[in-house]
């Protein structure tokens, strides 16, 4: 298990903003992005929110990584402000799922929204984690998606969606998302990048605690995962396949209870649920972070501010956190 204590970068003292446009690329002397995080919450540097934590994180482990908030997602352009990143988008629809941050719980719309500048509720698009993949697709053939962020790991099954009550596929399959991160995905996101960064081809890497993907049994790449010896094969849970919980009750609430039991890190098995011809093989949750891997993260040079393009307005999720005190412990 990697430690994200043992590389000196951490070190880094840096307390600029991360680039959110070509111009600020261009004053840190930068070509290119290695990475650039899509999110649907506006870019505030602080470690409460999900995108500046792990674009710190990125950083300090020597990434060049942009951040692109709030992008409009009707315009494919607005995927291509900070150019291709050399290894990954990736993507989040900000620290709240993007349906329920829009809608109550009587699918009424929200009237305001508090990762947006002035509370504004129209800065995110219905499913964001979805229609931003497909943006940035659609901007740059080919690129690599990385899929992260509570909506994307409370959708990495098949699920039951409440807002159109039906049963969706996991959302790797309509985000055709190349791996989805899940859980406390620090390691997992900074050992990705550095295996990309070495060459490694994103569909290569399976391995990842936390990581979920999608394999077909035709692809003679993926065929040594079907031929797996009978030990192995114990340390597999075959959940009912999306088709059978779609229809079935019964057998959603066994997927369900299988998906539950496989929680504890110490001992989860991988699951793989049938989609058509193709699986979604989900491996085991991340091992928790240590204290000392929690306090070198959080020590990390945050600005702690909103970044300057939103001088002239307020972020309610800021306004309410700005003076908080990070604390985690156990009873």
């Amino acid at each position: 298990m990697k430690s994200l204590i043992d590389e000196p970068t951490l070190e880094n003292e840096s307390v600029s903003f991360l680039p959110t446009t070509k111009k600020e690329l261009t004053e840190l002397g930068w070509k290119e992005c290695d990475i650039i995080i899509v999110t649907g919450d506006a870019y505030v540097d602080h470690s409460s929110f999900g995108m500046a934590l792990i674009g710190r994180l990125l950083e300090a482990f020597g990434f060049r990584v942009g951040i692109l908030p709030q992008p409009d997602w009707r315009d494919v352009n607005a995927f291509r402000k900070l150019g291709r990143p050399k290894l990954f988008f990736g993507i989040t629809a900000g620290n709240m799922d993007s349906m329920v941050n829009k809608y109550t719980s009587e699918r009424r719309i929200r009237s305001n929204d508090a990762y947006s500048p002035d509370g504004k509720a129209d800065k995110r698009p219905d499913r964001a984690t979805i229609v931003y993949s497909q943006r940035c697709k659609e901007a740059y053939s080919g690129v690599s998606i990385v899929l992260g962020g509570i909506e994307a790991s409370l959708r990495r099954a098949a699920h039951y969606d409440y807002w159109s009550e039906k049963v969706r596929r996991s959302v790797l399959f309509d985000a055709r998302g190349d791996l989805l991160l899940y859980g406390n995905a620090e390691r997992a996101i900074v050992e990705l990048a550095q295996r990309m960064a070495k060459g490694e081809e994103i569909s290569a890497i399976r391995d990842l605690r936390g990581s979920a993907f999608i394999r077909r049994k035709s692809d003679p790449k993926e065929a040594q995962n079907f031929s797996k010896s009978k030990e192995e094969k114990e340390k597999i849970v075959q959940l009912p396949s999306y088709e059978e919980v779609k229809k079935d009750k019964l057998a959603f609430a066994k997927a369900a209870r299988a998906i539950h039991l496989e929680t504890n890190p110490g001992n989860a098995r991988q699951l793989v649920q049938q989609h058509g011809d193709r699986e979604l093989v989900i491996n085991p949750p991340p091992i928790p972070l240590k204290e000392a891997e929690l306090d070198r993260i959080y020590e990390l040079p945050f600005a702690r501010a909103p970044h300057p393009q939103y001088k002239n307005t307020k972020i309610p999720a800021w306004e309410m956190i700005r003076f908080s005190i990070t604390h985690w412990g156990s009873i």
